[in-house]
């Protein structure tokens, strides 16, 4: 496998929870990179995420609902690749308000592709898709392949798997180096609204006396994690090796219910953790069976997981244990 060398990357969405531990891969193992990012003016979290990296990378105020602002940005930064990671991206959340989900992820997609376009720029993007656009599949699709049909089961799926449709017309009618990845389920700190980090921040806070339960919702879904900085380690070796107009499942090899994995996390705690359904946190359509196929993009990039389950789950409890004060 021949490496591609980059010289400036720009990263949207780089203070969410995702772009913020790519912002730290690409700063810790490319120093000869420039790291820049999109950031929005309302963002509450950025500083806490970048606070690692912020004296090494630059960040640009940009709106992606805003074609000219979007414009503006890339003909200042003039990236050679570009992680589009920025999105609304909570599932529950994107029943209550699916007009906005699907106008942001949607539209802001496509005004990043018009304006790489209009900027006359040829960077290599990585389009970070997700492993909802399957939706509900049937027990002889698993392990999910690349060629599962996408069924979008929400609207937050719905305008994800618009986004890949995105990334694949302007890859065949404009030649955009545009490389689609759909990640399955991942351990993200950072995160607070993911099952993981939900249940890890409640035991936090049990543990310091500041909540009495945990509540949760449907406990049976069964999901493959992989460690958020596993998997922005993958999105670097997507730029660096697979082909353009493809799209790439990327997943763990850890498979567990939402149940078995709370479990997990009960027994690290330093107290009795008592539990409640909530049926408010029950999804109108679940989507309660993701098993990946990653074959492909381990195949095409020799990546593998760094970080073993046990290592993932003290991780992310260790990482609420220190931020519990703030709630």
């Amino acid at each position: 496998m021949e490496d591609r060398v980059f010289k400036r990357a720009l990263i949207t969405g780089i203070s969410g929870a995702g772009g913020s531990y790519l912002a730290e891969h690409i700063v810790q193992n490319y120093p000869e990179v420039e790291v820049h990012g999109i950031v929005r003016w309302h963002s509450t979290s950025g500083g806490r995420n970048l606070a690692q990296v912020e004296n090494r990378i630059c960040t640009h105020e940009c709106d992606l609902l805003d074609f000219s602002s979007v414009l503006n940005t890339l003909k200042e930064t003039e990236p050679d690749v570009i992680f589009h990671l920025a999105s609304h991206a909570n599932v529950r959340t994107g029943f209550t308000t699916p007009l906005s989900v699907i106008q942001n992820n949607v539209m802001g997609t496509a005004n990043l592709f018009e304006a790489i376009r209009s900027a006359e720029l040829n960077p290599i993007v990585q389009l970070c898709s997700t492993s909802e656009v399957y939706g509900q599949v049937n027990t002889e699709d698993i392990p999910i392949t690349e060629d599962c049909p996408m069924r979008p089961s929400s609207p937050y799926a719905v305008s994800k798997s618009t986004q890949d449709h995105l990334g694949y017309a302007y890859w065949r009618c404009y030649e955009l180096q545009i490389i689609r990845t759909r990640m399955f389920a991942y351990f993200n700190p950072r995160r607070s609204d993911l099952f993981s980090s939900s249940f890890a921040r409640q035991i936090a806070l049990i543990e310091a006396g500041k909540k009495k339960e945990l509540v949760h919702g449907n406990l049976n879904s069964v999901r493959t994690m992989i460690d958020v900085r596993d998997a922005m380690r993958a999105y670097w070796d997507a730029v660096m090796y697979c082909k353009f107009g493809a799209v790439y499942n990327i997943g763990g090899s850890t498979t567990i219910t939402v149940g078995e994995f709370l479990e997990a996390l009960k027994n690290l705690a330093q107290t009795e953790i008592p539990t409640r359904l909530d049926e408010a946190l029950l999804r109108p359509g679940d989507v309660t069976l993701q098993i990946p196929d990653s074959s492909l993009f381990v195949e095409v990039t020799g990546w593998k997981e760094k970080y073993s389950f046990e290592e993932s789950v003290h991780h992310l409890l260790n990482y609420w244990r220190k931020h519990v004060s703030e709630y």
